[in-house]
């Protein structure tokens, strides 16, 4: 469209970086602004900003403003995306949530991804593709009047009513008879003193505990999201049709998430977790050792590897949000996306090592990908467990020789935090 090659090919994946610099941006901005004025209108704005950026797109008349546009729309992409989850997280019930944050959130996503390279291949402009991509964001304006705000937000910020009117009208409309007064007034004064607090991103490293676990995620994020995004840009270099390639690599999610869910639902997160990232990863390390004239086993290993990474890559969504207290909850799982995004920068450069040795990315992504499902084993296991809504009710990090000596000194010095948090 605007002479991408020779000289200037190198503008072509320039443009799917700065989309993820967009993406980053609107990780670390999304979480704090959903953490301080709700979850709903961070999550319609958002929608509103990526729809109407997209729009835009359509009428660019150089590349750079399409880049930029690209930017905006990487920015509002992963905030309505985070600010869903969180909603959702923190309005459904315990059972119905890992539903959600599985079937219910990463199905759909990958029905979308299989609907992509459909209608890439009969829609072979780009700006009618765009278009046709961009369209259906406006079937999200009714929902503005059925999405109801997070009652435990609501009650972080001391707004009591509104949060007991939505949980009266959730009662109502599953026949169920509330009592008249569902919030305890004692619990109430308690909590309006924390209201008084004012939470920042610097919370996340506030104590030693949760300033490991914001560690321990960070990497863990950004590890699955350099071996989720390398392999689905990795799709053309398969053998076979490109579409028909990214299709499989779309469907092959269908089953990940679908196992993710049974995993979350039945077995504890961590040895789930780890479980996945090992399949994953040992998977694509055994790429190389496959003979050049196999290439449907090739194609296989490949498509095993992003069916193991995928469902962890569900599965840490549902994990880190259970992690984090209510008051910080938005911007732990934002902070984590942010540096899901620098991983998803980095994917290319992976992809790119191919040009040098075909199975360099495989190698390095395999290889960090069983290190990542190491990691997994050592974070606190919040199966079973009620979500903290304080930093002081979240779970304890588990040492790789964790004994009793230590957990009973630790309860010794903390009996409070031990009675809300037994494990």
């Amino acid at each position: 469209q605007w002479n991408l090659v020779c000289d200037n090919d190198w503008k072509g994946p320039l443009s799917t970086s700065l989309f993820f610099v967009g993406v980053l941006l609107g990780s670390f901005l999304s979480g704090q602004l959903s953490d301080k004025f709700g979850r709903k209108k961070v999550l319609f704005a958002t929608l509103a900003m990526q729809t109407g950026f997209s729009f835009i797109q359509v009428f660019s008349t150089s590349w750079e403003m399409f880049s930029v546009f690209f930017v905006l729309v990487g920015m509002g992409q992963i905030s309505n995306y985070v600010a869903a989850f969180v909603l959702g997280t923190e309005i459904l019930g315990k059972s119905i949530r890992v539903l959600f944050c599985t079937l219910g959130v990463c199905i759909f996503y990958a029905f979308g991804y299989m609907l992509l390279p459909l209608f890439a291949y009969f829609i072979r402009d780009w700006r009618m593709l765009l278009l046709a991509l961009t369209l259906p964001g406006l079937l999200c304006i009714p929902l503005w009047w059925v999405i109801p705000e997070s009652p435990r937000w609501l009650i972080s910020q001391g707004r009591f009513q509104e949060a007991e009117d939505i949980i009266q009208k959730a009662a109502k409309t599953n026949g169920i008879t509330a009592p008249d007064v569902i919030l305890d007034p004692s619990e109430l004064q308690d909590l309006n003193s924390q209201k008084q607090q004012t939470y920042t991103i610097l919370d996340l490293m506030k104590t030693r505990n949760i300033l490991t676990i914001t560690i321990m995620s960070v990497i863990l994020w950004m590890i699955i999201s350099v071996g989720y995004f390398g392999l689905s840009l990795d799709t053309p270099n398969l053998h076979g049709d490109v579409y028909v390639n990214c299709f499989l690599s779309a469907v092959i999610e269908v089953p990940a998430y679908i196992i993710s869910w049974l995993l979350l639902r039945n077995l504890p997160r961590r040895y789930s977790m780890a479980a996945a990232l090992f399949l994953g990863g040992c998977v694509l390390l055994f790429i190389q050792l496959v003979p050049s004239h196999v290439r449907a086993l090739s194609i296989l290993l490949v498509m095993l590897g992003k069916f193991g990474i995928t469902s962890a890559f569900s599965m840490v969504y549902v994990y880190t949000a259970e992690l984090y207290p209510t008051v910080v909850r938005n911007m732990g799982v934002g902070a984590s996306s942010m540096a899901s995004r620098l991983g998803s920068i980095l994917s290319p450069y992976f992809v790119y090592l191919g040009a040098y040795d075909r199975f360099l990315p495989y190698i390095l992504m395999g290889s960090l990908t069983v290190l990542s499902g190491i990691l997994t084993l050592f974070l606190p296991e919040s199966y079973g467990m009620p979500l903290p809504d304080t930093i002081e009710q979240m779970l304890l990090v588990k040492g790789p020789a964790s004994s009793s000596t230590r957990d009973s000194k630790e309860e010794e010095e903390n009996p409070e935090i031990f009675k809300s948090t037994a494990f």
